[in-house]
């Protein structure tokens, strides 16, 4: 996630220049992209209306149902003949053009991209349709300059991208404890520094910036290099549960391909039932997964405490989402979205039935 330019007016950019920054990803990035690799499938495997499915991720944990749902085979085993050709991405941009010009059907992806890549194209490029994970945002800081919340003022403070989900969340905090930061700028009562997660750690070491509002990894990579745990994102939500990564499908893919959509589905419900009932299996599959996308595997010290703040689930958490508009627009970072009928949880709560599991809601933003 790279820096984000300089802006000139903050309504004008929710339409024009903001939304490319705003669909920036949410969680950490490898330097792979793009990997385009089809899955074997059977010779005698059944096929449902369509011959591949082209699905799109990050290298992320926070993206773990797919990266474990993959690595597992337990996608391939909802899809039968359907072959599954996997992409990752490094930024929201990329996977929301990748969406609208057909190189992906179905991919995971952060609340911010999928709020703007909806109301960018009023409302007819995608739908929601379920949720991955919640959680694993931290505020981490350096304990010998911050020892409370109150001393966060006057500091340094990194964010991913002007406009990202994290970078949201940290605003609209500061503005809830009184303090004034100029958006567009980040200078106010508090620096908000825009930094590209890759970078942070370094920043953080060098002393540039005094802490970080950050997703995992890099909120326990920060914590590997003596930082500490000012507050947990999670802490501040109903619940302690909020939308970190959704489930997005090109509208035209669901109109034409209902069956291969219910199938991922139900391959993403079966990964997260397997993932929360092997926990260590599972953190152990996404690593091997991450190694093999980015050629690093993640070190026990930084896997082992991001994989306990991360909650693997089928809610999309929408009231979260709608909350999460409400943020930006209040930043001054966007306009008023319309965002009914950015879901579609009709074929999610199909899945669940018949997988005896309770149906979810969509906040009354569901399509008619």
């Amino acid at each position: 996630m790279s820096a984000a330019r300089p802006l000139t007016a903050l309504r004008t950019i929710a339409v024009v220049a903001a939304l490319p920054l705003l669909l920036t990803a949410c969680g950490y990035g490898s330097d792979a992209d793009d990997d385009d690799k089809q899955t074997e499938v059977a010779a005698d495997a059944k096929k449902l209306s369509a011959d591949e499915v082209k699905i799109g991720y990050f290298p992320n944990l926070t993206h773990a149902t797919a990266l474990v749902g993959v690595q597992e085979g337990l996608f391939q085993k909802e899809l039968g003949g359907t072959a599954i050709k996997a992409s990752t991405f490094n930024a929201g941009p990329s996977e929301i053009e990748a969406l609208n010009a057909g190189s992906i059907d179905i991919g995971w992806i952060g609340p911010s991209p999928s709020i703007n890549g909806y109301t960018k194209s009023n409302g007819k490029n995608l739908r929601i349709i379920g949720g991955s994970a919640s959680g694993g945002v931290k505020l981490v800081v350096n304990p010998k300059k911050i020892k409370s919340l109150d001393d966060v003022k006057g500091k340094k403070i990194a964010t991913p991208q002007l406009g990202n989900t994290q970078d949201v969340a940290f605003l609209n905090w500061i503005a809830e404890q009184g303090w004034k930061v100029n958006a567009e700028s980040g200078k106010g009562d508090v620096s908000v520094v825009r930094t590209d997660n890759k970078i942070t750690p370094d920043a953080y070491k060098s002393g540039s910036i005094d802490g970080a509002w950050v997703p995992e990894p890099t909120a326990s990579k920060l914590v590997a290099e003596g930082g500490k745990v000012l507050l947990d994102e999670s802490s501040l939500w109903p619940g302690k549960k909020f939308v970190i990564t959704n489930i997005i499908v090109s509208q035209s893919f669901l109109k034409d391909h209902p069956d291969v959509v219910e199938a991922v589905l139900r391959g993403s419900v079966k990964t997260n039932e397997w993932i929360n009932a092997n926990p260590d299996k599972a953190k152990t599959s996404a690593n091997a997964a991450l190694e093999k996308l980015s050629g690093k595997a993640l070190p026990a010290k930084v896997i082992d405490p991001a994989w306990k703040s991360i909650t693997f689930l089928d809610d999309p958490l929408a009231s979260t989402l709608n909350t999460e508009a409400e943020h930006a627009v209040k930043a001054g970072l966007l306009d008023k979205p319309d965002l009914k009928g950015i879901y579609d949880l009709a074929p999610l709560n199909k899945v669940l039935k018949a997988e005896g599991k309770d149906e979810v809601d969509d906040a009354g933003l569901g399509a008619e």
